[in-house]
């Protein structure tokens, strides 16, 4: 049994081994969709999506974080934590996504991976998306050695508009489509309106007698040209139409009104280059089933132009519609990048962003929180750390079948990201194995809005710290200070401070400070958040407040002499909410209090501005005048 065990264990870890030279990454063809195979890659994941029970989901954008106190630290809070991820996802750009559709039966994983290459670009002329964006160098040159070819993605990557776009554009970005009628009731027409509409409904009538006249089919084509161009009547294609300009919407409804009692005609409203509509087009049909026939064209072509403007989106919605349960590895960081992107602008505070999100992908679920069941305590940011983890430490084969995908090609010769999403789908199977989750339950899967019950308290958790959505909520202060470490404190126990020589070390700021005050006689523990900036947790309450007061007092000259400024948790919070994204911590930081001291003084000011200085001796008597 352990040979077995070490055997399955360095089959799996070598099929998607990063740094084994290339040779192994061939084994599976992963799609590579691009602008010029989207529209066969979209009909193709959309069958995929219908019948697989989970996607799992992946994203390589051109960066993460602009220094190193702005990625996700221990002692931030589940707030924090989201606001650093709300920034990143709203500065950096998403170059490729991953998609999986997948299902589990036993120990087999059923898996149609994709990786679809982004770019933005304002294809429909509208101002829209063309983002400017940041790019993280490690990152380029990370996903450079990958083999990303940026001029394909820069000339042949998909592009996109957001749901909050593709409304805000909508007149913008219109096609001819079949007009429906919202005109009022006769009662409250105005006089002028039923002149206008009997005036059309004469015109549409004259014109449609001239078209179905047979008596006229023999004329000369010069006479029947002329007759044509006098009438008004052109061609739809191969059918007549009749072009009706009109200066309002409230025309429009009224031409569609006058419209109604002409069974055999079709109108279509054509917009205009600034919005709105600028003619109705009244085209006519030679019976029911040519009307139900040029109905079903006007709706293909619509759905065409619909798929044109959304590009990529078209994906997301996909997704979004099936409601199948969603796995990711960094799920915040993702989905906030999805909501930016795909979406609309994120909210401000984490609870807006869950209830936005929800409404979108009601189960989103986080192999990284559901590795915690295991008892890790390891950071396990990397999804091949993460494998490896668990393949040295558990017993749980996974047979990889990819049934709908093509023979892998020489892209796939080198690890690429579509890869990564396949590894979170092996990463999920195994967790399942491991935890004796069944994530089948068919009879969940089958009804929209609903979870397998093993899998439903590990949905939808947003909070790095967390383990469960279900469990008692941990109180908003309490934070930690390393990242390896169970135990929580209060962040009133927290101070930062700075101010000392760069390139100093974690043991010298200690160094520094000990023996200073006598709270530093007390349990205390010290990290470097940047080179700038330390982070001192105290273990007892109420020494931070006295270590702050001391420092502001003055009376620690040694420490105030030296430079050493200090700041509460506060401040730190105040730093992410106010956007003071400085590169070093200690810069952000002196922002934050000169904030503070301008909101002290403007209030101070306030406060005497409002006080008056009575003296009644120098009050004018109204008897005196």
């Amino acid at each position: 049994m352990l040979q077995r065990r070490l055997f399955c264990t360095a089959i799996s870890e070598t099929a998607f081994r990063p740094n084994s030279g290339g040779s192994n990454y061939g084994k599976w063809g992963i799609k590579q969709v691009t602008k010029s195979n989207f529209s066969e890659a979209l009909n193709d994941i959309e069958t995929r999506i219908t019948e697989s029970d989970f996607i799992a989901v992946s994203l390589q954008t051109t960066g993460a974080y602009s220094s190193p106190w702005q990625r996700l630290l221990p002692f931030d809070t589940a707030e924090i934590a989201y606001l650093k991820a709300k920034r990143a996802a709203e500065r950096y750009q998403i170059l490729q996504f991953a998609v999986c559709p997948f299902s589990l039966r036993e120990s087999k994983l059923i898996a149609s991976p994709y990786n679809f290459h982004l770019f933005p670009r304002d294809e429909l002329k509208t101002g829209m998306p063309s983002y400017s964006f940041s790019c993280q160098s490690s990152y380029l040159i990370s996903i450079a050695r990958e083999g990303f070819d940026f001029n394909a993605c820069i000339n042949d990557g998909i592009s996109y508009l957001s749901r909050a776009q593709e409304l805000a554009a909508k007149d913008c970005i219109r096609s001819p489509s079949a007009g429906s009628c919202t005109v009022p009731s006769p009662a409250s027409r105005s006089v002028a309106d039923s002149i206008f509409i009997n005036r059309i409904k004469s015109r549409v009538k004259h014109w449609r007698n001239a078209c179905t006249d047979q008596s006229k089919k023999t004329e000369d084509v010069l006479i029947s040209s002329l007759r044509k161009m006098i009438s008004a009547t052109e061609v739809h294609g191969s059918r007549p139409c009749l072009n009706i300009d009109i200066c309002s919407e409230q025309q429009v409804q009224l031409v569609l009104e006058s419209l109604k009692k002409f069974v055999d005609v079709v109108p279509l409203l054509i917009p205009a280059n600034g919005g709105g509509t600028q003619i109705v087009r009244v085209v006519l049909t030679s019976s029911q089933e040519d009307k139900k026939l040029l109905e079903k064209e006007l709706q293909e072509m619509e759905n065409k132009h619909n798929k044109c403007v959304r590009g990529f989106r078209e994906v997301v919605d996909l997704i979004s519609c099936s409601q199948k349960p969603v796995v990711a590895h960094n799920s915040l960081n993702d989905f906030t990048s999805i909501h930016s992107k795909f979406l609309a602008p994120l909210p401000s505070t984490l609870d807006e962003f869950r209830h936005s999100l929800g409404r979108v992908f009601p189960h989103i679920l986080d192999v990284k929180h559901l590795m915690k069941e295991l008892g890790s305590q390891k950071n396990l940011n990397n999804i091949y750390v993460a494998t490896s983890y668990l393949n040295s430490r558990f017993f749980a084969p996974v047979d990889v079948e990819l049934p709908h995908q093509a023979i892998s090609t020489k892209a796939d010769s080198v690890k690429s990201h579509g890869h990564n999403v396949l590894k979170i789908s092996e990463l999920f199977a195994k967790v399942c194995s491991i935890l004796k989750v069944d994530p089948k339950a068919p009879e969940a899967i089958e009804h929209c809005g609903q979870l397998p019950p093993a899998l439903e308290r590990y949905a939808n958790i947003f909070d790095p710290c967390s383990t469960s959505y279900q469990d008692p909520p941990i109180n908003e202060e309490d934070v930690r200070v390393r990242a390896k470490s169970c135990k929580r404190v209060s962040s009133k126990n927290v101070v930062f401070l700075w101010g000392f020589q760069s390139g100093i070390s974690t043991g010298q700021v200690k160094s520094l400070v000990y023996g200073k005050h006598e709270v530093f006689s007390s349990e205390f523990d010290i990290r470097l958040v940047d080179e700038s900036c330390a982070v001192l947790v105290f273990s007892s309450p109420g020494l931070s407040e006295v270590l702050l007061e001391a420092l502001d007092s003055g009376s620690l000259e040694e420490m105030v002499s030296e430079g050493i400024r200090a700041a509460s948790y506060d401040a730190y919070v105040k730093v992410c909410k106010l956007g003071l994204w400085k590169a070093n911590l200690a810069d952000s930081l002196e922002l934050a209090l000169e904030e503070e001291s301008e909101c002290l003084s403007e209030a101070h000011t306030a406060k005497d501005l409002s006080v008056i200085h009575w003296n009644s001796d120098e009050m004018i008597s109204l008897d005196d005048l």
